[in-house]
């Protein structure tokens, strides 16, 4: 199993230990940019994906690097409405 399959497959089943970087890693694989304005964005973060036109936005994780639930629960609903999970 692939890294990239490995992260599919731990944001699926809504792990509870699904940190920031390993969404940054499966964001970037399935085509999405992380947006920043400025020097520094701030705790509001986006990932854009111009082939597909589409934008998810959330607070970056603080103070540690894990997601919370909701947050997980979001990218999980954003993936869905985009195709990448059934």
């Amino acid at each position: 199993m692939t890294k990239k399959e490995k992260l599919f497959s731990k944001i699926v089943q809504q792990s509870k230990t699904f940190t920031y970087s390993e969404l940054r890693t499966l964001l970037n694989n399935l085509g999405y940019k992380e947006l920043t304005k400025g020097k520094t964005s701030g705790s509001r973060i986006a990932f854009y994906n111009q082939d597909r036109d589409h934008l998810i936005r959330l607070h970056k994780p603080h103070p540690g690097n894990e997601l919370k639930r909701y947050q997980i629960h979001l990218i999980c609903e954003e993936l869905k409405s985009q195709g990448y999970i059934s």
